[in-house]
Order: structure tokens, then sequence, then C-alpha cells
């Protein structure tokens, strides 16, 4: 999409972000550390800092979404992956696999293994940095920026308010949306974001075109998180999975196979409402949609990952 492009269609882009926005799913992959930013925080666990969401270059790319693993096993060996199931539902992925047929046993030790390996969802979009106290020198600069439910809920919030009385914003336009004010604080023992809130929509920049286009034209490609290119195979990820687990698990397993195991523990084990009523589904794998600042502690494992 070019600048100009950008500009004259963006009084049509809201209607297509919230679309998006109730339909989201992506893929990934791993970039440079220096491509991303995130917000500092003191010892007390408390940031703050400002950015702008950016459109990106691609065609009503405003963000992407990806699916991860990072658990360790019982080898002490750590698995940390991103999941083909990123991919598409249709894509078959080791560790989903292996936890639906854990939460489906009927026994609730496999239920909180497959809770410790549960996938967790990241959302990535391009920010410019307005204010960051903590690191200057990344003011007027353009990131990658990683977040959680948590911040993704509120860029909804912004483009579809719950009150009439609430004007809609498109918190990616660049003339009419909004800045971010992030605001950390650790609420018993946890990263809270739910004081963290748009200000009034003004332009960025002072809505200076010639500086817009060039904050525009220093965004990255978000589609390179779904290019099945950047994945490893179901085989690779299928080898790692066994050595975190040891050599005598057995996770060489059909989805077939899966849903095999998972129809006959419910005929093996029937309740007395699953007597009365049909059989449903099996579950599938448990999830984790806060992922704000969920890698931390897997960051320094990463160099355990071999």
């Amino acid at each position: 999409m070019s600048f100009k492009n950008l500009k004259r269609n963006r009084k049509n882009s809201l209607d297509n972000l919230v679309e998006a926005a109730e339909k989201a799913s992506g893929g990934t992959k791993r970039n440079s550390d220096e491509n991303f930013w995130k917000p500092t925080r003191d010892k007390s666990g408390n940031g703050y800092a400002v950015v702008r969401f950016l459109p990106s270059p691609e065609d009503g790319t405003f963000w992407t979404q990806y699916w991860d693993h990072g658990f360790q096993g019982p080898t002490g060996l750590w698995y940390i992956e991103n999941s083909r199931s990123t991919l598409g539902r249709d894509e078959k992925d080791p560790v989903s696999e292996l936890n639906s047929r854990l939460w489906n046993s009927g026994i609730e030790a496999d239920k909180e293994i497959a809770r410790k390996q549960k996938r967790r969802l990241h959302y990535v979009s391009n920010v410019y940095i307005v204010s960051d106290p903590s690191n200057p020198e990344n003011e007027g600069k353009v990131f990658m920026y990683k977040f959680g439910k948590k911040i993704f809920d509120k860029l909804i919030e912004a483009m579809k308010p719950e009150f009439d009385d609430e004007t809609p914003v498109n918190p990616f336009d660049m003339w009419d949306g909004a800045d971010f004010k992030i605001k950390i604080r650790k609420v018993e023992g946890w990263v809270n974001y739910d004081k963290s809130e748009f200000s009034a929509p003004n332009a960025l920049l002072d809505g200076d075109d010639a500086e817009l286009e060039k904050v525009f034209n220093q965004t990255h490609d978000l589609g390179q998180f779904k290019d099945p290119a950047n994945f490893k195979s179901y085989e690779e990820l299928l080898a790692r999975l066994n050595k975190v687990l040891g050599e005598n698990t057995n996770v060489t397993r059909t989805a077939e196979e899966v849903d095999l195991d998972t129809t006959q523990v419910a005929k093996a084990t029937p309740s007395s409402k699953a007597q009365a009523e049909p059989a449903s589904a099996p579950a599938p794998e448990p999830e984790s949609n806060s992922s704000d600042d969920d890698d931390d502690d897997l960051k320094y494992f990463q160099e355990l990952v071999k």
C-alpha cells in the first residue's frame, strides 16, 4: 500500500479493522531483537511509555498474531517453538496433538501437564515510539511491538466502544488516531496493563505528510509472520518434543490416533450426563491469551535450546 493510498482510504478502514479483529488469525517468525520494542519496567514492576500504533506496508494488515509453546520437560530441556497451528486449523502441531490427548484423557494429572504445555497467543503491530522515558533513544523510531490480549482488547474498545456516547477511533490512523499510553503495574505479583489507555485523537507529528511518510516507510512487513517457510516442519518439531520429553515418551501419534483415543476414553469412562446425552467433541488443547510479558522467564532459556 502506498502512502497516498493509505491517506485516501483511511476513512473506510475502521469497519475493516473491526471485522479483522473479530476474525483475527496469523503466524510467526523469530526476528532480530533489534526490530522489537518492549516497555521497560523498574524494580517495582512499574513502567510507562507512549506509542502510536501504525499501519503496515502490506494492504489491510495492521497487526498479526501467532501461537507458540514454551515449557520445560522432565529431561530438564526446554521446548520453545512456534506452533504450526498458527498457519491454520488444518495444520498439525505435535504439542497441540499431545495436549489434546492429555486434556481428553479423563485424568486430572494429564490435564495439569497439558496446562503447563499450553499454547500462548501473541499479537504483533508496528508502533512509533512517542515517549520512552527509560530509553529516550528509542523515541521517534519505528519498531514491532509484541503484546497480549489485554492490550488487544483495548484496541478493540477504541474501534468499537461499548457505550453510545463514545466515538469510535481507528488507533492505527496517522491523522485521526490516538496515542496509546502504556501504564504497567505489578498487581498481586502479576504484570497488569489495566490502566493503559488511549489519549484524545490527534494527528501524529502534527499531520505533516512529509514526516508521516518517512515514518510509514520505516514500518516492518508483518507478512513474514504468516509465511510457512518461516516455520519448522512437523517432523522437526516432533523430534525436538521427543528430545525434551525423553526417549520413552510416546509422542509419535497421528491426529487420527488422537481422535480414536479420546473416543475410546469417553466410552470407557462415561459419566451419567454422557449416558443421557450424545457425546460432545473432544476439547482442544488449553490456551493462554495473557502473553503481554510472559516471555520474560523464557528469554534466558532461549540460550539452552539446541
